[in-house]
């Protein structure tokens, strides 16, 4: 069975079974329910704008909810338990090309590609992702995202993921970074903090960034259901704001600033872990600028998706069945007519 058939078959059986969402109380500002598909410090964005009050400003309030995978998000998404979902842009491909009546669409961006991070053992002067060729790399489960990057970095390069390089995809999530600090593999790939932590262990040194070497393509995004961006167009602008004012805080304050305000969403990291970590991913320029998502990022993405035999090249979508881009672009006009004041 195929990677995407299996997740479409995920998403179905998921959402068979998923209740119908509590009924909250009555609020000032609009309750939402929302859910990402894990807690990750490469989505700061996100938690900056919460933190700073952005989305308050907008009148909305929803609680951080971790799906843990993108066929429990979405099945989420579908079955109305969610009102927005953080996910990768693949989900509305699979679902469009998939057999449920209800189609998402992504209205809004935060990541600007792969944020995790190749690293090895020692430092390596001169780095070259050909030096890769004949190691054991420590990835992540095949299909995945950033399985599917890996793949198109070490193509780019003249390697061949099948045969060049041994890349073990057997671990579970949880147990990826013990592992590599107690010997499995010579290189792996990790997104922060756990870089950070790594390096700070003296157990491994980073590389080089996956996403800059993939290039820039649209990695997680926020959807929804046609019917709710329909139904509640003021929520999905006001969150797409909300998203736009976080993405510029993120590129202009200091690492010190940004880990303060992102230090009660990450309980476990410490500050300076947090700053090493915001600002290796903003130098490898991992958040997006701006949420519009563009049509020439979801070609990129779906030509990625059919190079990883993930999508059947018959199958591309196309852009306006899978985004709308007209929140994103509101927020622009709205920054340069303020800018022209």
């Amino acid at each position: 069975m195929s990677f995407r058939k299996s997740f479409i078959m995920g998403v179905l059986c998921a959402a068979a079974v998923i209740g119908t969402p509590a009924i909250g109380r009555s609020q000032p500002m609009e309750k939402i329910n929302f859910m990402e598909v894990i807690h990750s410090l490469f989505y700061a964005p996100l938690y900056a704008a919460k933190g700073l009050g952005y989305f308050q400003a907008e009148g909305i309030d929803f609680d951080l909810v971790a799906a843990q995978g993108s066929d429990k998000a979405t099945a989420a998404l579908l079955s109305g338990t969610a009102d927005i979902v953080l996910a990768g842009p693949e989900t509305p491909v699979y679902i469009e090309t998939g057999l449920s009546p209800d189609k998402i669409r992504i209205f809004a961006g935060l990541t600007a590609t792969d944020g995790s991070f190749l690293v090895g053992r020692s430092k390596q002067d001169g780095f070259s992702w050909k030096d890769l060729k004949g190691k054991t790399i420590l990835g992540w489960r095949k299909g995945s995202a950033p399985a599917i990057f890996l793949d198109k970095v070490l193509k780019d390069n003249g390697l061949d993921p099948d045969k060049d390089v041994s890349i073990i995809t057997n671990v579970a999530i949880p147990a990826r970074m013990g592992a590599f600090m107690s010997g499995t593999g010579d290189y792996a790939t990790f997104f922060e903090p756990d870089v950070t932590k790594i390096e700070l262990a003296g157990k491994g040194v980073s590389l080089a960034n996956i996403g800059k070497a993939a290039g820039q393509i649209d990695y997680t995004v926020f959807t929804a259901k046609e019917g709710t961006i329909k139904a509640k167009p003021k929520i999905i602008q006001g969150f797409t704001n909300a998203i736009a004012k976080a993405e510029t805080w993120m590129q202009t304050v200091s690492a010190d600033e940004a880990a303060t305000v992102l230090a009660p969403f990450f309980p476990g990291v410490s500050a300076i872990e947090l700053a090493r970590s915001i600002t290796r991913q903003r130098e490898a320029g991992v958040w997006k600028t701006s949420p519009l998502v563009t049509a020439e990022a979801m070609s990129a993405l779906q030509d990625l998706l059919i190079a990883s035999s993930v999508l059947d090249a018959g199958k591309k979508v196309a852009y306006e069945k899978l985004v709308d881009p007209s929140f994103a672009k509101a927020v622009k006009a709205s920054v340069s007519q303020g800018a022209a004041k």
